[in-house]
């Protein structure tokens, strides 16, 4: 009967490491696997070049539309964009005019 009183003792000893070891293995498994683990990283990596590219084009088209508000300065207007601009919305052309729009 010696034998019966030592499992308890033996479960409690080997319930403690093996909760641990679970608690261990789901802490890993977590930042593997996780939405922020390093298996994310590749996706988080490709989204970020992405990202670039499409921040490349924006600051591009930032750059010609802060062009053009230079250009179009009340008190100091590029002529030719304002004739441009004039033909474009207005409609206004001379008669032997012809207009090839380029966009």
């Amino acid at each position: 009967m010696a034998r019966g009183n030592k499992k308890p003792e033996y479960m409690k000893s080997v319930v403690g490491p093996a909760l641990g070891l679970l608690a261990l293995l789901g802490i890993a498994s977590y930042a593997l696997l996780g939405p922020t683990g390093i298996i994310a990283w590749t996706d988080y990596r490709s989204a970020l070049s992405a990202r670039k590219v499409e921040l490349a084009k924006l600051q591009k088209e930032r750059d010609a539309l802060r062009n053009r508000q230079i250009l179009l300065d009340r008190d100091n207007v590029d002529p030719d964009l304002a004739g441009e601009l004039m033909r474009k919305e207005l409609n206004v052309v001379a008669p032997d005019e012809v207009v090839v729009p380029l966009n």
